[in-house]
Protein backbone atom coordinates (compact mmCIF):
# COMPACT_ATOMS: atom_id res chain seq x y z
CA UNK A 1 0.00 0.00 0.00
CA UNK A 2 2.72 2.14 0.92
CA UNK A 3 4.28 2.03 -2.59
CA UNK A 4 1.15 2.07 -4.01
CA UNK A 5 0.77 5.72 -2.30
CA UNK A 6 3.99 6.80 -3.38
CA UNK A 7 3.76 6.12 -6.69
CA UNK A 8 0.56 8.05 -6.83
CA UNK A 9 1.91 11.33 -5.43
CA UNK A 10 4.90 11.24 -7.55
CA UNK A 11 2.38 10.89 -10.24
CA UNK A 12 0.23 13.51 -9.27
CA UNK A 13 3.40 16.02 -8.54
CA UNK A 14 3.67 15.73 -12.42
CA UNK A 15 0.47 16.27 -13.14
CA UNK A 16 0.11 18.98 -11.45
CA UNK A 17 3.54 20.42 -13.19
CA UNK A 18 2.41 19.64 -16.92
CA UNK A 19 -1.34 21.17 -15.77
CA UNK A 20 -0.36 24.38 -14.16
CA UNK A 21 2.26 24.96 -16.65
CA UNK A 22 -0.37 24.46 -19.49
CA UNK A 23 -2.51 27.31 -17.55
CA UNK A 24 0.29 29.71 -17.05
CA UNK A 25 1.07 29.27 -21.14
CA UNK A 26 -2.56 29.99 -22.28
CA UNK A 27 -3.19 32.94 -19.46
CA UNK A 28 -0.10 34.64 -20.16
CA UNK A 29 -0.44 34.76 -24.27
CA UNK A 30 0.54 38.30 -25.67
CA UNK A 31 -3.30 38.97 -26.50
CA UNK A 32 -4.14 38.37 -22.71
CA UNK A 33 -0.95 40.16 -21.34
CA UNK A 34 -1.85 43.54 -24.07
CA UNK A 35 -5.35 43.42 -22.27
CA UNK A 36 -4.11 43.50 -19.02
CA UNK A 37 -1.80 46.48 -19.64
CA UNK A 38 -4.56 47.73 -21.44
CA UNK A 39 -6.90 47.38 -18.56
CA UNK A 40 -4.85 48.56 -15.46
CA UNK A 41 -2.66 51.15 -17.69
CA UNK A 42 -4.73 52.87 -20.51
CA UNK A 43 -7.17 51.82 -22.76
CA UNK A 44 -5.44 54.35 -24.97
CA UNK A 45 -1.51 53.11 -24.55
CA UNK A 46 0.04 53.30 -27.63
CA UNK A 47 2.06 49.68 -28.56
CA UNK A 48 5.19 51.25 -27.13
CA UNK A 49 3.80 51.91 -23.71
CA UNK A 50 2.12 48.54 -23.56
CA UNK A 51 5.20 46.97 -24.26
CA UNK A 52 7.07 48.82 -21.63
CA UNK A 53 4.61 47.92 -19.41
CA UNK A 54 4.93 44.35 -20.18
CA UNK A 55 8.41 44.56 -19.58
CA UNK A 56 8.04 46.93 -15.91
CA UNK A 57 5.49 44.46 -14.34
CA UNK A 58 7.85 41.09 -15.03
CA UNK A 59 5.82 39.92 -18.30
CA UNK A 60 8.43 39.50 -20.63
CA UNK A 61 11.05 37.03 -21.09
CA UNK A 62 11.01 32.81 -21.70
CA UNK A 63 7.83 31.89 -20.67
CA UNK A 64 9.74 28.87 -18.90
CA UNK A 65 11.75 31.42 -16.66
CA UNK A 66 7.86 33.71 -15.71
CA UNK A 67 6.64 30.03 -14.94
CA UNK A 68 9.45 29.07 -12.11
CA UNK A 69 9.16 32.25 -11.05
CA UNK A 70 5.53 32.41 -10.30
CA UNK A 71 6.12 28.68 -8.93
CA UNK A 72 9.05 30.17 -7.08
CA UNK A 73 11.73 27.93 -7.89
CA UNK A 74 13.25 30.92 -10.13
CA UNK A 75 14.07 33.83 -8.51
CA UNK A 76 11.29 36.74 -8.85
CA UNK A 77 11.52 39.63 -10.94
CA UNK A 78 13.25 43.37 -10.58
CA UNK A 79 12.92 46.15 -12.94
CA UNK A 80 14.58 49.35 -11.74
CA UNK A 81 13.41 52.57 -13.35
CA UNK A 82 15.12 55.81 -14.10
CA UNK A 83 14.62 57.40 -10.87
CA UNK A 84 16.48 54.43 -8.99
CA UNK A 85 12.98 52.82 -8.03
CA UNK A 86 13.64 48.93 -7.29
CA UNK A 87 9.75 46.89 -7.92
CA UNK A 88 9.25 43.48 -8.10
CA UNK A 89 7.55 40.14 -7.56
CA UNK A 90 9.01 39.55 -4.30
CA UNK A 91 9.61 43.53 -3.18
CA UNK A 92 6.16 44.45 -0.97
CA UNK A 93 4.70 48.25 -1.95
CA UNK A 94 6.86 50.92 -0.27
CA UNK A 95 9.36 47.93 1.18
CA UNK A 96 12.96 47.77 1.28
CA UNK A 97 14.29 45.81 -2.07
CA UNK A 98 17.63 45.49 0.20
CA UNK A 99 14.94 43.14 2.66
CA UNK A 100 13.21 41.22 0.33
CA UNK A 101 13.15 37.17 -0.09
CA UNK A 102 14.61 35.63 -3.77
CA UNK A 103 12.17 33.40 -4.11
CA UNK A 104 8.65 34.33 -3.43
CA UNK A 105 6.08 31.60 -5.22
CA UNK A 106 2.99 29.92 -5.40
CA UNK A 107 5.45 27.49 -3.34
CA UNK A 108 6.12 29.93 -0.94
CA UNK A 109 2.62 31.50 -0.44
CA UNK A 110 2.70 34.04 -2.51
CA UNK A 111 0.11 33.55 -5.19
CA UNK A 112 0.13 37.11 -6.78
CA UNK A 113 -2.21 39.92 -6.81
CA UNK A 114 -5.70 40.06 -7.97
CA UNK A 115 -6.23 43.08 -10.26
CA UNK A 116 -10.07 42.36 -9.72
CA UNK A 117 -10.49 42.29 -5.99
CA UNK A 118 -7.52 44.35 -5.34
CA UNK A 119 -5.89 42.22 -2.59
CA UNK A 120 -3.57 39.25 -2.65
CA UNK A 121 -4.90 36.37 -4.11
CA UNK A 122 -4.52 33.51 -1.43
CA UNK A 123 -6.86 35.13 1.36
CA UNK A 124 -9.31 36.09 -1.68
CA UNK A 125 -9.50 32.72 -2.62
CA UNK A 126 -9.50 30.96 0.46
CA UNK A 127 -12.41 33.34 1.51
CA UNK A 128 -14.48 32.56 -1.69
CA UNK A 129 -13.48 28.82 -1.10
CA UNK A 130 -14.88 28.86 2.40
CA UNK A 131 -18.50 30.11 1.18
CA UNK A 132 -18.19 27.29 -1.90
CA UNK A 133 -17.14 24.75 0.65
CA UNK A 134 -20.08 24.96 2.78
CA UNK A 135 -22.39 24.79 -0.55
CA UNK A 136 -20.14 21.76 -1.35
CA UNK A 137 -20.65 20.10 2.52
CA UNK A 138 -24.88 20.49 2.66
CA UNK A 139 -25.32 19.18 -1.35
CA UNK A 140 -22.73 16.19 -0.37
CA UNK A 141 -25.10 15.44 2.85
CA UNK A 142 -28.23 15.36 0.49
CA UNK A 143 -27.09 14.11 -2.71
CA UNK A 144 -24.88 10.39 -1.23
CA UNK A 145 -27.47 9.41 1.49
CA UNK A 146 -30.62 10.01 -1.11
CA UNK A 147 -28.81 8.66 -4.42
CA UNK A 148 -27.54 5.28 -2.86
CA UNK A 149 -30.96 4.65 -1.08
CA UNK A 150 -32.34 4.98 -4.60
CA UNK A 151 -30.03 2.98 -6.19
CA UNK A 152 -29.95 0.05 -3.85
CA UNK A 153 -33.77 0.46 -3.70
CA UNK A 154 -33.78 0.36 -7.51
CA UNK A 155 -31.67 -2.28 -7.62
CA UNK A 156 -32.44 -4.69 -5.60
CA UNK A 157 -35.42 -6.09 -7.64
CA UNK A 158 -34.56 -5.07 -11.03
CA UNK A 159 -37.17 -4.78 -13.60
CA UNK A 160 -39.84 -4.16 -10.66
CA UNK A 161 -42.33 -1.27 -10.55
CA UNK A 162 -39.95 0.50 -8.02
CA UNK A 163 -37.03 -0.24 -10.47
CA UNK A 164 -38.86 1.48 -13.28
CA UNK A 165 -39.52 4.64 -11.19
CA UNK A 166 -36.56 5.39 -9.27
CA UNK A 167 -35.02 4.88 -12.63
CA UNK A 168 -36.87 7.08 -14.84
CA UNK A 169 -36.52 9.43 -12.26
CA UNK A 170 -32.43 8.88 -12.00
CA UNK A 171 -32.54 9.29 -15.87
CA UNK A 172 -34.83 12.73 -16.17
CA UNK A 173 -32.64 14.64 -13.28
CA UNK A 174 -29.15 13.57 -14.79
CA UNK A 175 -30.39 14.64 -18.05
CA UNK A 176 -31.33 18.18 -16.72
CA UNK A 177 -28.19 20.43 -16.39
CA UNK A 178 -27.67 22.68 -13.68
CA UNK A 179 -29.09 25.92 -15.36
CA UNK A 180 -32.64 24.60 -16.55
CA UNK A 181 -33.17 22.93 -13.08
CA UNK A 182 -32.02 25.86 -11.49
CA UNK A 183 -34.38 28.22 -13.46
CA UNK A 184 -37.31 25.83 -13.30
CA UNK A 185 -37.07 25.90 -9.15
CA UNK A 186 -36.41 29.54 -9.12
CA UNK A 187 -39.78 29.27 -11.10
CA UNK A 188 -41.35 27.06 -8.64
CA UNK A 189 -40.69 28.17 -5.45
CA UNK A 190 -39.07 31.76 -5.40
CA UNK A 191 -41.21 34.24 -7.40
CA UNK A 192 -44.30 35.77 -6.49
CA UNK A 193 -46.03 35.76 -9.36
CA UNK A 194 -45.63 31.91 -11.01
CA UNK A 195 -44.98 28.30 -9.60
CA UNK A 196 -46.20 27.64 -5.91
CA UNK A 197 -46.21 31.06 -4.05
CA UNK A 198 -49.73 32.45 -5.93
CA UNK A 199 -51.16 29.66 -4.97
CA UNK A 200 -50.13 29.81 -0.92
CA UNK A 201 -50.86 33.37 -0.95
CA UNK A 202 -54.31 33.06 -2.37
CA UNK A 203 -54.85 30.21 0.54
CA UNK A 204 -53.55 32.72 3.08
CA UNK A 205 -50.41 29.98 3.84
CA UNK A 206 -48.17 32.97 2.61
CA UNK A 207 -47.64 36.29 3.13
CA UNK A 208 -48.41 38.79 0.30
CA UNK A 209 -45.17 39.63 -2.23
CA UNK A 210 -43.48 36.87 -0.49
CA UNK A 211 -41.95 33.53 -1.75
CA UNK A 212 -41.31 30.45 0.05
CA UNK A 213 -37.78 30.96 -0.90
CA UNK A 214 -34.78 33.23 -2.07
CA UNK A 215 -33.66 33.70 -5.62
CA UNK A 216 -30.50 35.16 -4.43
CA UNK A 217 -28.15 33.20 -2.16
CA UNK A 218 -26.33 36.58 -1.88
CA UNK A 219 -27.61 36.95 2.31
CA UNK A 220 -25.95 33.20 2.46
CA UNK A 221 -22.24 34.01 2.72
CA UNK A 222 -23.19 35.74 5.87
CA UNK A 223 -26.08 33.67 7.36
CA UNK A 224 -26.90 30.40 5.93
CA UNK A 225 -30.52 29.74 6.54
CA UNK A 226 -32.89 26.96 4.71
CA UNK A 227 -34.91 29.54 2.92
CA UNK A 228 -31.72 31.22 1.23
CA UNK A 229 -29.57 28.29 0.62
CA UNK A 230 -31.91 25.53 -0.51
CA UNK A 231 -32.44 26.18 -4.11
CA UNK A 232 -28.97 26.58 -4.71
CA UNK A 233 -28.01 22.91 -2.73
CA UNK A 234 -30.95 21.17 -4.66
CA UNK A 235 -29.80 22.70 -7.98
CA UNK A 236 -26.48 21.20 -7.93
CA UNK A 237 -27.82 17.92 -5.61
CA UNK A 238 -30.15 16.65 -8.79
CA UNK A 239 -27.71 16.36 -11.15
CA UNK A 240 -25.30 14.02 -8.90
CA UNK A 241 -28.50 12.28 -7.44
CA UNK A 242 -29.30 10.52 -10.75
CA UNK A 243 -25.89 9.99 -11.29
CA UNK A 244 -25.01 8.29 -8.47
CA UNK A 245 -27.95 6.38 -8.41
CA UNK A 246 -27.92 5.12 -11.52
CA UNK A 247 -24.09 4.28 -11.00
CA UNK A 248 -25.51 2.18 -7.45
CA UNK A 249 -28.16 0.47 -9.22
CA UNK A 250 -25.81 -1.27 -12.47
CA UNK A 251 -23.90 -2.40 -9.11
CA UNK A 252 -26.92 -3.33 -7.11
CA UNK A 253 -28.06 -5.12 -9.64
CA UNK A 254 -24.69 -7.02 -10.85
CA UNK A 255 -23.97 -8.16 -7.28
CA UNK A 256 -27.77 -9.16 -6.56
CA UNK A 257 -26.97 -11.92 -9.52
CA UNK A 258 -24.07 -13.42 -7.80
CA UNK A 259 -23.66 -16.81 -6.90
CA UNK A 260 -22.75 -16.30 -3.49
CA UNK A 261 -26.75 -14.09 -3.30
CA UNK A 262 -27.74 -17.13 -4.47
CA UNK A 263 -26.53 -19.74 -2.24
CA UNK A 264 -27.37 -17.03 0.42
CA UNK A 265 -31.21 -17.50 -0.64
CA UNK A 266 -31.07 -21.17 -1.10
CA UNK A 267 -29.91 -21.52 2.79
CA UNK A 268 -33.23 -19.90 3.48
CA UNK A 269 -31.73 -16.38 4.67
CA UNK A 270 -33.82 -13.39 4.89
CA UNK A 271 -33.96 -10.98 1.79
CA UNK A 272 -33.05 -8.32 4.42
CA UNK A 273 -30.15 -9.78 5.26
CA UNK A 274 -29.18 -10.55 2.50
CA UNK A 275 -29.12 -7.40 1.23
CA UNK A 276 -27.42 -5.97 4.21
CA UNK A 277 -24.40 -8.24 5.02
CA UNK A 278 -23.95 -9.71 1.78
CA UNK A 279 -24.89 -7.64 -1.14
CA UNK A 280 -24.37 -4.06 -0.06
CA UNK A 281 -20.89 -3.68 1.14
CA UNK A 282 -19.41 -5.07 -2.43
CA UNK A 283 -22.44 -2.81 -3.99
CA UNK A 284 -20.90 0.06 -2.86
CA UNK A 285 -17.63 -0.36 -4.34
CA UNK A 286 -18.21 0.92 -7.81
CA UNK A 287 -20.71 3.99 -5.95
CA UNK A 288 -17.61 5.17 -3.57
CA UNK A 289 -15.40 6.23 -6.72
CA UNK A 290 -18.08 7.97 -8.14
CA UNK A 291 -18.85 9.60 -4.79
CA UNK A 292 -15.29 10.62 -4.71
CA UNK A 293 -15.37 12.31 -8.35
CA UNK A 294 -17.65 14.47 -7.59
CA UNK A 295 -16.00 16.54 -5.36
CA UNK A 296 -13.80 18.34 -8.79
CA UNK A 297 -17.13 17.99 -10.40
CA UNK A 298 -19.01 20.00 -7.84
CA UNK A 299 -15.96 22.24 -7.60
CA UNK A 300 -16.04 23.32 -10.97
CA UNK A 301 -19.81 22.81 -11.57
CA UNK A 302 -20.74 25.60 -8.89
CA UNK A 303 -20.21 28.03 -11.79
CA UNK A 304 -23.60 28.13 -12.92
CA UNK A 305 -25.22 27.49 -9.88
CA UNK A 306 -23.29 30.61 -8.25
CA UNK A 307 -23.63 33.00 -11.00
CA UNK A 308 -27.50 32.06 -11.33
CA UNK A 309 -28.34 32.48 -7.51
CA UNK A 310 -25.46 34.86 -6.99
CA UNK A 311 -23.70 32.92 -4.44
CA UNK A 312 -19.98 34.88 -4.40
CA UNK A 313 -18.24 31.54 -4.15
CA UNK A 314 -15.47 29.84 -6.13
CA UNK A 315 -17.61 29.48 -9.09
CA UNK A 316 -18.68 33.16 -9.28
CA UNK A 317 -14.55 34.18 -8.71
CA UNK A 318 -13.94 32.06 -11.36
CA UNK A 319 -16.33 33.89 -14.01
CA UNK A 320 -15.23 37.12 -12.23
CA UNK A 321 -11.49 36.38 -12.96
CA UNK A 322 -12.15 35.27 -16.85
CA UNK A 323 -14.49 38.24 -17.41
CA UNK A 324 -11.72 40.68 -16.01
CA UNK A 325 -8.50 39.41 -17.20
CA UNK A 326 -7.54 38.42 -14.36
CA UNK A 327 -4.34 36.35 -14.50
CA UNK A 328 -2.90 35.94 -11.15
CA UNK A 329 -6.41 34.87 -10.00
CA UNK A 330 -7.06 32.70 -12.88
CA UNK A 331 -3.89 30.94 -11.62
CA UNK A 332 -4.76 30.50 -8.49
CA UNK A 333 -8.64 28.98 -9.18
CA UNK A 334 -6.26 26.75 -11.72
CA UNK A 335 -3.99 25.65 -8.90
CA UNK A 336 -7.12 25.17 -6.08
CA UNK A 337 -9.06 23.03 -9.32
CA UNK A 338 -5.87 20.81 -10.14
CA UNK A 339 -5.07 19.84 -6.48
CA UNK A 340 -8.84 19.17 -5.57
CA UNK A 341 -8.61 16.72 -8.70
CA UNK A 342 -5.74 14.47 -7.97
CA UNK A 343 -6.17 15.00 -3.97
CA UNK A 344 -10.13 12.99 -4.56
CA UNK A 345 -8.57 10.99 -7.21
CA UNK A 346 -5.70 9.89 -4.42
CA UNK A 347 -8.64 9.09 -1.95
CA UNK A 348 -10.79 7.39 -4.37
CA UNK A 349 -7.64 5.12 -5.41
CA UNK A 350 -6.85 4.37 -1.64
CA UNK A 351 -11.15 3.54 -0.69
CA UNK A 352 -11.02 1.61 -3.62
CA UNK A 353 -7.99 -0.84 -2.72
CA UNK A 354 -9.76 -0.73 0.66
CA UNK A 355 -13.15 -1.67 -0.35
CA UNK A 356 -11.93 -4.36 -3.26
CA UNK A 357 -9.71 -7.22 -0.87
CA UNK A 358 -9.26 -8.75 -4.70
CA UNK A 359 -6.81 -5.52 -6.18
CA UNK A 360 -5.31 -5.88 -2.01
CA UNK A 361 -3.97 -9.33 -2.91
CA UNK A 362 -3.01 -8.69 -6.36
Amino acid sequence: MLKFILRRLGVMLLTAFALTFVVFYLTNLAPNLEKLARSEGSVRMTEEAVTAWIEQNGHSGPVLMRYGQWLGVVPGWTFTDEKGVTRGRCIAQDGDAALAPRYCGVLQGNWGYSTVFKQPVGPALLEKLGATGWLMLWVMIVMVPVSLILGVLSGMREGSAMDRTLSTFAIVSTATPEYVSGVVLVALFATATTGLSPLLIDMGLLEPKKTLFLASSTSAMDNITFWNFTLPVMTIALYGIGYIARMTRASMTEVMTQQYIRTARLKGVNFRSVVMKHALRNALIAPFTVIMLQFPWLLNGVVITETLFNYKGFGWTLVTAASNNDIQLLLGCSVVAVLVVLVTQLISDIGYVYLNPRIRIS
